[in-house]
């Protein structure tokens, strides 16, 4: 789009248009992916003791104790720890010692559990470059970019992996990453694991560990499963998420703030199907705010799934986002809703919602 001329033909007027998510298709190599695994910008200062437990909770407080234990252990337990050997190079890893060489965070959506993922990886003795951390999505990505051996290359000189966001959904990709972490455990590589369960479902937690310890099969007893019992903190003691503005407003506030990006929700979502999940971090790659008109249900399931992998982008880096339409509770059917993918819709309205209590303050400043 030309920028409009000033009177008199003395040149173009600055045009303050926003920018649009749907015309970027970026491009990430496989290094990058690498590189990225670690704490997203959301959790690169939280540590154990900015966790702050729930009185009325004392799984959390045990949870706490746990891991910052596992943490020392780590260090203990490790001998000089050399340069990153990112594609294999360098002495081969030794054998894993015996005993639990894993934890496994088990709880319901927002209790904490990627907080104290995060705390414990910036807790771990050992610099950055030979720690990984990453939701499962990214490493199921990462093993597409790479390969299963060089992955299993690339990370077995790491002394910790913790993945979030562990999905027990898609049977295929859950045989990949065991098998990836029955190498990587062969390796001496520590494991930490989190997943999230349904809100209100009697015994939410203990089934998931339940699941979690039957699908990862061989590798369980390398895991101790640690139960955080809560609710989601993202709802406690906040005011309810704020109602849809108009389209008006949101357009007006993506022209008023720096760096948004201002887009028609359906065709973002039919150029979501465009890129690649593995991109949408770098898709939103110095983006202030997301604006967006005319919010409505979600057409399909594959279209539910990449949304909701975009929703993680976007929580990850604190992304707020302003729209209109309809509120974000209505984004999924009930039959999504009931469906094998819920605990994913789930987390996604819960951390749309946030955003979306974050993205007010862009309105309410105007």
């Amino acid at each position: 789009m030309s920028s409009p001329l000033a009177p008199s033909g003395s040149g173009p007027i600055t045009d303050p248009a926003p920018l649009s998510l749907c015309a970027r298709e970026p491009h990430v190599p496989a290094d990058r992916l690498v590189a990225e695994m670690v704490p997203p910008p959301r959790f690169d200062s939280v540590r154990f003791s900015t966790y702050i437990p729930d009185p009325n909770q004392p799984s959390q407080t045990e949870a706490v104790r746990v891991l910052e234990g596992f943490a020392a252990g780590l260090g203990a337990a490790a001998g000089s720890s050399g340069k990153r050997r990112l594609f294999g190079f360098g002495k081969a890893p030794k054998k894993a010692p015996a005993g639990p060489r894993g934890v496994y965070l088990d709880g319901g959506y927002g209790v904490g559990k990627t907080h104290l993922l995060a705390s414990l990886w910036h807790a771990t003795p050992a610099e950055p470059g030979l720690k990984a951390f990453g939701t499962f999505v990214e490493l199921t990505n990462l093993v597409g970019a790479l390969g299963f051996q060089q992955t299993v290359r690339t990370l077995s000189g790491h002394r910790l992996l913790c993945i979030d966001e562990f999905e027990l959904d898609d049977p295929g990709d859950t045989v990949l990453v065991s098998t990836l972490l029955g190498k990587l455990v062969d390796a001496g590589v520590a494991l930490a694991a989190t997943s999230n369960t349904l809100p209100g479902k009697l015994g939410e937690g203990r089934f998931a560990a339940a699941d979690f310890l039957r699908e990862i099969q061989g590798l369980s007893a390398h895991f101790r499963a640690l139960r955080i019992d809560g609710e989601d903190y993202r709802h406690r003691g906040l005011p309810e998420a704020p109602p849809p503005y108009s389209d008006e407003e949101v357009t007006g506030v993506a022209h008023a703030t720096e760096g948004a990006s201002l887009d028609a929700f359906s065709p973002l979502l039919e150029h979501l199907a465009r890129v690649h999940p593995s991109r949408y971090g770098a898709l939103t790659d110095g983006i202030r705010a997301v604006c967006l008109t005319g919010v409505r249900p979600v057409p399909d399931q594959s279209t539910a799934l990449r949304l909701v992998v975009l929703a993680d982008r976007l929580y990850d880096r604190e992304v707020p986002v302003l729209a209109s339409g309809l509120p974000f509770d209505q984004l999924f059917s009930d039959e999504m809703l009931n469906g094998g993918y819920r605990k994913k819709y789930f987390r996604a309205i819960s951390r749309l919602t946030a955003l979306a209590r974050d993205a007010a303050k862009l309105a309410n400043h105007r």
